[in-house]
């Protein structure tokens, strides 16, 4: 999928909460709080993790890790070959596509300096337990962007698996991608490359289990 960095950045908002953020705090409320956190965490230190990639990484991965729910979509993500795949290997993709999401988010929002964010009425139910979140950004540039997360209640919290951007879903996105790439090099194939895209990513994004997401 391709964006603007700054929408890029925008992802991340969908996935923070305060530290006392509870199942009662409403999804949309969870967005409202995550955008002032993100440019109080990024704000005065933009110049120094400009400079310092991995120290950006890390505040992203303190940030994103509990608030991301890796194993749903890590499993929509691989869709069939989900079932196919060993509980390892299982593993090994979510925290790879993590690690590689960790280092878009971080990319992101460097560019990011506080574009305007609208947030719409929730749509689906509550109670099911499932909603999307719907957003409108304007970017410095006056142009309204439909920025959507689609959200779930895990743990006791609401937590992003999806965004979706001008109507493009990156889980139904990167679904059509991999399901090719599991076609033509396996399993394996596909998760060794994808590791080795993403390997340069502190260690501190693989501290939790990938199953445990």
């Amino acid at each position: 999928m391709h964006t603007d960095t700054k929408i890029a950045g925008l992802l991340l908002w969908a996935l923070m909460v305060s530290a006392n953020a509870q199942a009662t705090t409403g999804p949309d409320e969870v967005i409202r709080q995550a955008s002032n956190e993100v440019l109080a965490a990024v704000n005065d230190r933009r110049n120094e993790l400009q400079d310092n990639p991995d120290q950006l990484y890390e505040l992203v991965d303190d940030i994103l890790l509990p608030r991301f729910d890796r194993r749903y979509t890590g499993g929509l993500v691989m869709g069939k070959y989900w079932r196919k795949a060993t509980d390892e290997q299982r593993d090994r993709f979510i925290l790879a596509l993590y690690r590689s999401l960790v280092k878009t988010y971080a990319n992101g929002i460097l560019d990011y300096r506080g574009d305007e964010l609208t947030i719409l009425p929730v749509d689906g139910d509550l109670e099911s337990g499932k909603v999307v979140v719907q957003t409108r950004v304007t970017l410095d540039t006056g142009v309204e962007t439909p920025v959507d997360y689609r959200m779930r209640l895990t743990d006791g919290q609401w937590k992003a698996y999806d965004v979706i951007i001008e109507g493009i879903s990156y889980v139904a996105n990167y679904r059509k991608q991999y399901s090719s790439e599991f076609r033509a090099k396996g399993i394996d194939g596909v998760i060794k490359e994808l590791e080795a895209k993403s390997g340069d990513v502190p260690a501190e994004a693989s501290t939790a289990a990938a199953g445990g997401q």
